[in-house]
């Protein structure tokens, strides 16, 4: 009778799309939070005699890579992804969220609060800071970041489990394209509307409204716990097969030693470390090669997001139906690939850069709709948490890394007020390439090991 009743839960559309609804708002304050200083950066780096705070390149480079600082260095998001798996989403969302309310006061503090003059020598050579003077304001908001960024990838984790939990079997790719679509959304309200604020009312204005939205999201996280109480305690099961489902880290080996597993976290690595470090120098880039008005100047990245909003999902129901994931993943990279390649070409025309934001936007859907549904045909359910988070560890070492070493060629390509973006898209095009050549081979790892990517997701459930 218990699993009837689980069932008819699970099945219920209103519950169903509601948790849906609940987690993937939850999920968009924090995409919020972690795009909302990227259209800033011009005014970050405006002499404070102009309401600015004085930043460089390589400050605003290191900054904006200081998300993954904890994830990389500390193996935050191995842990995170454990503690999922042995805790369950609801603990483990709430945590997330708790840390990203953390990182973000810090942050809020550090720009409101700190003065933009006093001075710190670093020395971090594996991060390219050797003996170099930074702003101490830089540092800590840096810190800040970091610690919202345990909590944002966790959270993205957590709610990529919790739609595998709830939709498995049924739209599953359709739900992760609308959760993805409304994290863009989120992304597009930071780019189009963070400089809006910043003029406004001054530049810790975003921060407080995107630490204000978290909060919300985090009462809206309380809601969801509520009924994925209720549904573990509808499927209640023999408690030794619920040993068996839980994960153990002998599992970790039998993941580790996946190829599929592999193809789709070096996938994952590539085209995240081209799109979302591109997006964080991208308002500038339209400024300084494009001579877009400063005021207007976030709106034209801020197509990319909202076009993936309407697409994301539409994509992700294609692959419900008629599968052929690995083929769209190619589509998707090379898509990428060419825009990157565009934008590192002398073609200064700002209807160009407008055209080029419109086709990343589909390559931006793409891969997402595809990309993470795919990852529950390879691993197994109660291997899912960690596996996720090693992805999510892996993407974040480029999403590390890569922002430093752009905003150092960045600085190093600057006279004055002219600054030439050539040397660093092209930077990214090499890293498209790569990621074209990891699809094509994860479309063979599929043919030869059989995972069903090509399979639609409504066929695999069938089977």
């Amino acid at each position: 009778m218990k699993e009837t009743v689980a069932r008819t839960l699970r099945d219920s559309a209103a519950a169903r799309w509601g948790v849906l609804m609940i987690v993937a708002f939850t999920m968009m304050t924090g995409y919020l939070v972690a795009k909302q200083m990227s259209p800033l950066e011009y005014l970050l780096e405006s002499p404070t005699t102009q309401g600015g705070l004085g930043w460089s390149s390589s400050e605003f480079g290191l900054f904006a890579g200081s998300r993954g600082f904890f994830n990389v260095f500390f193996l935050m998001l191995f842990v995170g992804g454990i503690i999922l798996d042995r805790t369950g989403v609801r603990f483990a969302g709430l945590l997330s969220c708790v840390l990203m309310l953390l990182g973000g006061g810090i942050d809020l503090w550090a720009i409101s609060m700190l003065s933009p003059h006093p001075t710190v020598t670093v020395n971090i050579p594996l991060l390219g800071l050797d003996h170099i003077e930074l702003k101490q304001q830089v540092l800590i908001a840096s810190l800040g970041f970091a610690t919202f960024g345990i909590g944002y990838e966790l959270c993205g984790i957590t709610v990529s489990k919790v739609i595998v939990k709830w939709f498995t079997g049924k739209e599953m790719a359709l739900a992760m394209g609308i959760q993805v679509a409304l994290a863009r959304l989120g992304t597009a309200a930071a780019l189009a509307g963070s400089p809006a604020l910043a003029q406004w009312k001054g530049l810790s204005t975003p921060i407080l409204v995107g630490v204000t939205c978290v909060g919300i999201g985090t009462i809206a996280y309380l809601f969801y716990c509520v009924m994925d109480s209720h549904l573990d305690r509808q499927v209640d099961v023999n408690p030794e097969t619920a040993d068996d489902e839980k994960f153990h880290f002998k599992d970790l080996l039998s993941t580790i030693k996946n190829s599929g597993f592999w193809g789709i976290t070096i996938l994952c690595l590539l085209y995240y470390s081209a799109l979302y470090p591109f997006l964080d120098f991208a308002t500038k880039l339209m400024i300084a090669k494009y001579g877009i008005d400063p005021q207007i100047a976030g709106t034209i990245p801020a197509i990319l997001p909202f076009t993936s909003i309407v697409l994301t999902p539409l994509f992700g129901a294609m692959y419900d139906r008629i599968g052929r994931g690995t083929s769209i993943m190619i589509i998707g990279t090379v898509m990428l690939t060419l825009v990157l390649m565009v934008f590192a070409l002398p073609l200064n025309a700002g209807w160009v850069a407008v055209a080029a934001m419109f086709i990343l936007g589909i390559a931006f859907s793409l891969l997402p709709s595809v990309l993470w549904p795919a990852v529950p045909k390879i691993v197994p359910m109660k291997q899912l948490g960690t596996a996720y988070s090693i992805i999510y560890y892996i993407q974040n070492i480029g999403l590390m890394l890569i922002p430093i070493v752009i905003g150092n060629v960045i600085q190093r390509n600057t006279e004055g007020d002219h600054v030439d973006y050539t040397e660093a898209m092209w930077i990214f095009t090499g890293i498209g390439l790569a990621a074209i050549i990891v699809a094509f081979t994860l479309l063979w790892l599929d043919r030869k090991h059989n995972y069903g990517l090509e399979k639609s997701n409504m066929h695999s459930a069938k089977e």
